[in-house]
């Protein structure tokens, strides 16, 4: 076999064949992070390293598979398959599923999804008679969340006069009870969620040193891919899984380290050195992804920053074209102009739509550049909608099998108990979950046990529910003479799902099945699978319970579905990781990228500046910056100032503002349009003759309602609507052809006819 080192540079060489200590490989955008990654673990098993003692921690499950997939083509062999790579979550739950039992949890413990945690914390509010509003799921959920990976017990929140004096300011007080009815009740349900993977696994090597020891021995080469994204809960436990042999390699990027808002802790990279004096760095600067104008405009932005390990990102790319620039009078005509620019740019170059990527800081200003996509016919996906697995159908069906697994789970059971309807009413279910908590039980221990219990439903009922309880053990049954796919076939016919939506008989219905089939699908792939791979020191069996941990595992990107031919709308957070030939970045503007919640810290303000640099480095070819000088925002029209990142950005770079086109939506632009130079932007509209280039507004003080108007754009049109005054003067139109517009009359240059 070819010697694949010769395919690495010298930095990235001395990165790889560096094994032993503590070492940090700093890797600046698209400098090959991965490769060195994977060369690495590959150079580790050619030296007689055993794969099941290196440990590599990612943060998806679609790294780890292709980081696996490309150490077994490097090396030749399948000893890469039993190498234990992951995520976090995914390595920690086979830990605990391992030696969860000192902590009192069984083998088949669920995982709950974000949507099952703050389905349980939404009913934990409603017993409490809580406001809902005040006490939003979704805020409980991310101060639980926040508390978990900062390893704060409830014990410890309840008496923590800091968090409780915020949650007191935040007229949120009770958050600690429902913080302690929450824990209490994952745990009567043999359940974790995400938090609890690795908040459990911290407990488990602190209280437990056997354990640790165990696996100090096992994992005697640990590798940390993101180490900049990793929270206080990851950063302790690799420090006590690498205390012994200290054959520690993280990798990553401060200057990409965007997550702080989900706990991240950029001071894990930037002490590293403290924790492991005598640590290696070793520096990737090559950039091999982005032009040099790219690459020198994204090095001015991060040089600002003041907390960094200092670095000079270089590439021999060529200089490519310089950074454009739009500048749009309202979010709509920003919309526009993006989508002008895409389209005038692939008609010009013969460009594919997924050669496109539109990011923005927040998925709320999607909705403008969604409607002009639409209007000029150039498909596009917005990233992070619902997956697969959040859809009704597939969490109903997973239900069944989460409860046929571990009949302690009490979220599963109430969701299925009456779907499809078998007459156990609400009221009945409210009375079960009532007599659990009183005489400190689970759910299941209720309904198996309901004329112990006396809980005042009649013997109908009574019957129902033994019925049911009778189902959900014959499934249990079936689970161990069938592999995954044949089972969960079994229980998607025999409990009834498959028959309603079948019996629906309506586009929907027809879908919902198609997607249990597609469900069934990727069952029947995973147990044919199971057979051949071997994850670890744990044989896949390809059963339906390792099946459940791998959908409970997925994370945002392994979610996404493959596309085809479109252009791609996502919030730069999520983008981080991928790369697109042309990059539009958004809504550049103050108190929106930067965020008003990021601006009051310098911490907070150059969190916000690295985002903007992941931004820059998502691109390969060309970056586009925009910005627009009035926004709708919360229903309120808002004059908006350039963001500072805008000058941040040295001059020489930036394109300087050139005209394009504002086609008229009605027509398809004409071909003969003057093609646009590096980096084409707008901030004018011109138009193709002499009259519209000198189209003058009337005065519009005076319009009302039933008017004839003419806009340089829509044409001939009339009013329908109008509201607001002086500066805010608002105007509905209905445009021929076009259809109904919202103007602000300050920028429509509208014409009164009549």
């Amino acid at each position: 076999m070819s010697d694949f080192l010769k395919e690495l540079n010298t930095e990235q060489n001395n990165a790889v064949i560096h094994c032993d200590g503590p070492m940090m490989v700093i890797a600046g955008a698209g400098s090959g992070k991965t490769r060195v990654l994977t060369y690495k673990i590959a150079y580790l098993l050619r030296q007689g390293v055993d794969p099941f003692n290196i440990l590599a921690l990612t943060f998806t499950n679609k790294a780890a598979r292709e980081m696996k997939e490309r150490v077994i083509r490097l090396i030749g062999d399948t000893e890469g398959r039993n190498v234990w790579m992951g995520t976090f979550h995914s390595i920690f739950a086979k830990i605990l599923r391992i030696d969860g039992h000192h902590l009192g949890y069984p083998s088949n413990f669920t995982i709950y999804d974000s949507d099952d945690s703050k389905r349980l914390i939404r009913q934990i509010i409603n017993e409490k008679k809580l406001d809902p509003k005040l006490y939003s799921p979704s805020f409980v959920a991310h101060r639980i969340s926040m508390a978990k990976s900062s390893l704060i017990n409830t014990e410890d929140y309840a008496n923590n006069p800091e968090i409780i004096a915020a949650d007191e300011s935040a007229r949120k007080p009770l958050i600690k009870e429902i913080y302690n009815s929450y824990t209490a009740r994952l745990k009567r349900a043999d359940a974790m969620d995400f938090d609890d993977l690795l908040f459990n696994t911290y407990i488990l090597f602190r209280d437990f040193a056997d354990v640790l020891y165990k696996y100090q021995l096992k994992f005697k080469h640990i590798l940390v891919d993101e180490y900049q994204d990793t929270n206080h809960a990851q950063y302790l436990i690799i420090q006590k899984l690498a205390a012994n042999t200290e054959n520690i390699c993280v990798v990553g990027d401060d200057a990409q380290s965007i997550y702080g808002f989900r706990g991240a802790n950029i001071a894990n990279i930037l002490n590293f050195k403290n924790d492991y004096p005598d640590f290696k760095l070793f520096k990737l600067e090559q950039n091999y992804r982005s032009t040099k104008n790219i690459v020198e405009a994204a090095n001015h932005v991060i040089a600002i920053n003041k907390d960094q390990i200092h670095k000079k990102v270089w590439t021999e790319n060529d200089s490519g074209h310089k950074i454009g620039f739009i500048k749009a009078t309202s979010d709509n005509e920003e919309g526009q102009m993006v989508a002008n620019a895409i389209f005038e740019e692939k008609m010009n170059h013969q460009l594919p739509n997924s050669s496109f990527a539109v990011l923005y800081r927040t998925n709320a200003q999607s909705r403008s550049i969604e409607e002009a996509l639409r209007k000029r016919n150039i498909p596009y996906r917005i990233y992070g909608g619902l997956s697969f697995y959040h859809r009704k159908e597939i969490k109903d069906l997973l239900g069944y099998f989460r409860l046929t697994i571990n009949q302690n789970d009490e979220d599963a059971l109430q969701r299925i108990i009456n779907f499809p309807a078998r007459g156990i009413g609400k009221t009945s279910i409210e009375k079960m979950v009532v007599a659990a908590d009183e005489n400190n039980v689970n759910l299941w221990e209720i309904i198996t046990n309901l004329s112990k219990y006396k809980i005042g439903v009649n013997s109908g009922i009574i019957k129902r529910v033994e019925d049911f309880a009778t189902m959900i053990k014959s499934f249990k049954a079936e689970l161990k003479k069938k592999d995954a796919y044949e089972a969960a076939k079994h229980i998607a016919v025999s409990s009834g799902l498959l028959k309603l939506y079948r019996e629906e008989d309506t586009p929907e219905g027809i879908s919902r099945v198609e997607n249990i089939e597609e469900l069934l699908n990727a069952i029947k792939e995973f147990a044919e699978a199971g057979a051949e791979s071997n994850e670890g020191d744990l044989a896949s069996q390809g059963t339906l319970e390792e099946f459940m941990q791998d959908v409970a595992l997925l994370t945002d990107a392994d979610n996404e579905e493959e596309d085809n031919d479109k252009v791609a709308l996502m919030t730069i957070h999520a983008a981080k990781g991928l790369e697109f030939p042309h990059v539009f970045i958004v809504g550049l503007e103050e108190n929106l990228f930067p965020s008003i919640q990021s601006i009051s810290t310098r911490t907070d303000l150059e969190e916000e500046r690295r985002l903007f640099y992941v931004a820059l480095t998502r691109a390969m070819e060309k970056v586009t910056l925009s910005h627009a000088e009035s926004r709708y925002r919360w229903g309120q029209f808002t004059i908006t100032e350039p963001s500072r990142f805008l000058e941040e950005i040295d001059e020489k770079l930036l394109d300087k503002p050139k005209k394009v086109s504002m086609p008229n939506f009605r027509s398809q632009p004409k071909t003969t349009s003057s093609k646009p130079g590096p980096g084409f932007t707008s901030v004018k509209k011109t138009h193709s003759t002499s009259e519209e280039t000198h189209f003058d507004a009337s005065d519009t003080a005076a319009l009302q309602t039933g008017m004839q108007v003419e806009h340089p754009n829509f044409g001939l049109g009339k009013v329908m609507a109008v509201e607001g005054n002086g500066a805010n003067m608002k105007a509905t139109v209905y445009f021929n052809g076009v259809g109904k517009k919202n103007l602000l009359l300050r920028f429509a240059k509208l014409k009164i006819i009549t």
